[in-house]
């Protein structure tokens, strides 16, 4: 019988891991208890920890769909899974975000199945929802992109196959949250409020990662167009968004992920390795490194224009010019489509 270490993909992973995992759910367990209380105190608290449970959560799913965090396949795919309930993305199959998220290392592009910006410029009324909402900080576009998750089974008939586990879905969490409104009924709008944060935190992470071109071959399998592009071409069009340069334990608020570049080089390495990895390969080399109080400033001030924004590649963007990397939307590894 194999011993607990001995089900991880690394020796080192067990303590981590457990408590990244342990970290998550006593988030989302503790700080959804505060959002019940009748106190506005324990509320602010609740929604914070809640919201940020749930971007832990999200890339301990991303290190499972590298198959980064267990020895067997199956076991990254059930933890996968219970993550993606804590989530609130539980609407997508894990394989289905570990299919997407392998085509975009491979393709070194943005994968999808429908490419988003076309169909909203030949629809004004709706991009100019969209715009207003985005100008008033709400991330509309992120709220669409999930919204699709559940719509796309009932409209595209090769996802045809994921209408039983979307409707599946929506029965239990409407049940839950049926019974959590009789215990709160402000439960309903903190919950609203955490998630929008946790939309916005990822969103912030995913816009300034890459300038990568958008290919709609999801659903395809790879073609010539998927071989065009390089290791120099990777290297050069990824970015490490970076909340501190001095003090890489800041970094772990986003679990690592910012160090994207090494993330990159080595996707097999798990996320508490990225800091001491990143030092080894680039050192003193930063022209790859975007810092937060730039990225913040273009965050805002595109915030709108990035609706339909594809940055091209090969961007001049380096380091103090980040103010000017407008950033992509709508590239989440969390919507699988």
């Amino acid at each position: 019988m194999p011993t607990p270490k001995s089900l991880f993909r690394h020796s080192d992973a067990m303590k981590p891991t457990v408590l990244a995992t342990g970290y998550s759910l006593a988030g989302y367990l503790i700080g959804g208890y505060w959002m019940l209380s009748d106190h506005w105190g324990w509320n602010l608290l609740g929604v914070l920890w809640f919201a940020h449970s749930m971007v832990i959560a999200a890339y301990l799913v991303h290190d499972a769909a590298h198959l980064n965090v267990f020895q067997n396949k199956r076991h990254n795919r059930w933890y996968g899974e219970f993550l993606l309930w804590i989530t609130g993305c539980s609407y997508s199959d894990f394989n289905d975000i570990a299919h997407k998220h392998a085509r975009h290392h491979s393709d070194r592009a943005d994968i999808v199945s429908v490419d988003f910006r076309p169909v909203l410029k030949r629809h004004p009324r709706v991009l100019k929802t969209l715009q207003v909402l985005e100008w008033a900080y709400i991330p509309a576009l992120e709220i669409l992109m999930h919204a699709l998750v559940i719509i796309l089974p009932f409209v595209k008939q090769n996802r045809r196959h994921r209408r039983v586990r979307v409707v599946s879905v929506l029965i239990v969490r409407l049940a839950l949250f049926a019974y959590l409104a009789t215990l709160s009924l402000n439960f309903l709008w903190l919950y609203a409020l955490s998630y929008l944060l946790f939309l916005t935190f990822m969103r912030f992470m995913d816009v300034h990662q890459h300038t990568y071109e958008v290919y709609e071959t999801l659903d395809q399998k790879r073609g010539p167009e998927s071989r065009l592009r390089d290791k120099h071409f990777e290297e050069h069009n990824t970015y490490s968004n970076l909340f501190s340069v001095k003090y890489p334990w800041v970094n772990l608020i986003a679990l690592n992920f910012s160090y994207h570049n090494v993330h990159h080089r080595q996707q097999m390495q798990p996320w508490y390795r990225l800091p001491e990895l990143h030092q080894e390969l680039y050192g003193d080399q930063d022209q790859q490194v975007l810092t937060f109080r730039h990225l913040i400033k273009s965050f805002h001030k595109y915030r709108v224009p990035r609706i339909i924004n594809g940055d091209p590649v090969n961007l001049s963007a380096k380091k103090d010019e980040g103010e000017s990397f407008i950033g992509v939307d709508g590239v989440s590894f969390l919507t699988a489509h």
